[in-house]
């Protein structure tokens, strides 16, 4: 097989983390590359830093993909005097490119949430906070029946008609319609003055809203009609497979002094480790994941009946606060002092993401006839390098 071009894999990561979904402060996509250059090694790691780009040059990387951004707040100058000037140009004289999926990757299907759902292994796993689906519109034409196929075709040209992995999907059936042209109409069927009867076909079809005059003017150019009868019907919104976070079941309830000891095996090592709040042996089974920042989601946590929520850079305050909240409704229902914590450093979080997501780059090259080598870091970018207790410290 024959090595793809930087676009070629720039545009299979879009696919699967499309830009358009990361947050409006967020700064992702390619960073730097010749997009006609080829890929025949791929690097993948959590940070863009230093130890990273070292290792990807020492392997021969051609693109270094990472879950952080290197340009996240703007610059004025990527001079080698900076230190990430010196990083971008080090990568341009070894000639690999860098490319960044950050929150794009946060909600994906087959993103940092679900590589961390998938290291814990949940069952039933849905979205904690998801996204809305693109809002759709339904088009409703009555069309001679002799026509109607030309009009779908040319809707769904259009962009109409697409359901999942599924085009050209339409709804139609029959019935008469009714008209009399007045003077001025030049009517495709019958004469002015005159009431005519047809047999029309109505037909009906999804579209995203984003493309509603493209449809109907599609529709308009197709139909034999000077002025066709037709509905754009706004249909209700819908969430969908995607968004912030995931929760889902445990295979088996465990404690959670437990579950925090396999959340610690199934991600990478760290000077801070995995921290816990709550009863040890509080029974567990319902889990709510956030890789990254989770501090924002405590009431979505709550209100998706989560027994822990595990997370990274969880600050004292919010975290205090969430605890005493829920000791003091177990107070006053009787029932378990949920949602316990779970405190995974930030690039432990977010690490699972990584195997995930060569894997997937590596299938969806092939099966355009192309092939790259994946691999995912070995060097732990963790900022943090270790940590002191007193003697006397509690264990």
């Amino acid at each position: 097989m024959s090595a793809p071009r930087l676009a070629d894999v720039v545009r299979l990561l879009e696919q699967r983390y499309p830009p358009a979904t990361a947050e409006p402060w967020d700064a992702v996509g390619l960073v730097a590359g010749d997009p006609d250059a080829p890929v025949r090694k791929v690097l993948l790691a959590v940070d863009p830093v230093a130890t990273v780009v070292d290792e990807a040059l020492e392997w021969g990387a051609d693109l270094v993909v990472t879950h952080h951004p290197l340009l996240l707040r703007g610059v004025h100058s990527v001079a080698a005097t900076t230190f990430k000037g010196a990083l971008l140009h080090r990568l341009v004289r070894g000639g690999c490119a860098l490319l960044a999926a950050h929150t794009n990757a946060d909600a994906a299907t087959g993103g940092v949430a679900d590589a961390l759902a998938d290291a814990f292994g949940l069952l039933d796993v849905v979205p904690l906070v998801a996204d809305p689906v693109a809002p759709l519109d339904k088009h409703v034409v009555f069309v001679p029946v002799a026509d109607a196929e030309a009009v779908v075709d040319a809707m769904s040209g259009a962009g109409a008609g697409a359901v999942g992995q599924y085009e050209r999907c339409a709804w139609t059936t029959t019935g008469e319609g009714t008209f009399t042209p007045l003077a001025g109409a030049s009517p495709a069927i019958g004469a002015v003055g005159e009431r005519a009867t047809v047999v029309e076909a109505r037909v009906e079809l999804v579209a995203p809203r984003a493309r509603r005059s493209a449809v109907v003017a599609a529709m308009r150019a197709a139909h034999p009609y000077e002025e066709p009868a037709f509905d754009v019907l706004e249909l209700a919104s819908l969430t969908g497979p995607t968004g912030t976070g995931r929760v889902g079941r445990l295979p088996q309830p465990t404690t959670l002094r437990a579950f925090a000891q396999a959340a610690a095996d199934a991600t990478p090592a760290t000077a801070q480790g995995v921290r816990f709040a709550g009863d040890p042996d509080a029974t567990i089974e319902r889990v709510a994941v956030v890789g990254g920042s989770g501090d924002p989601f405590f009431d979505d946590v709550r209100a998706a009946g989560a027994d822990v929520y595990v997370t990274a850079d969880l600050r004292h305050h919010p975290a205090s606060e969430q605890r005493e909240r829920a000791e003091f409704d177990a107070a006053r229902s009787g029932r378990a002092a949920t949602p316990y914590l779970v405190d995974l450093a930030h690039f432990a979080s977010e690490w699972p993401w990584l195997a995930l997501a060569a894997r997937d780059l590596a299938a969806d090259l092939q099966a355009l006839g192309t092939t790259v080598e994946t691999r995912v870091s070995v060097r732990r970018t963790d900022p943090w390098t270790g940590r002191a207790s007193r003697a006397d410290a509690p264990s």
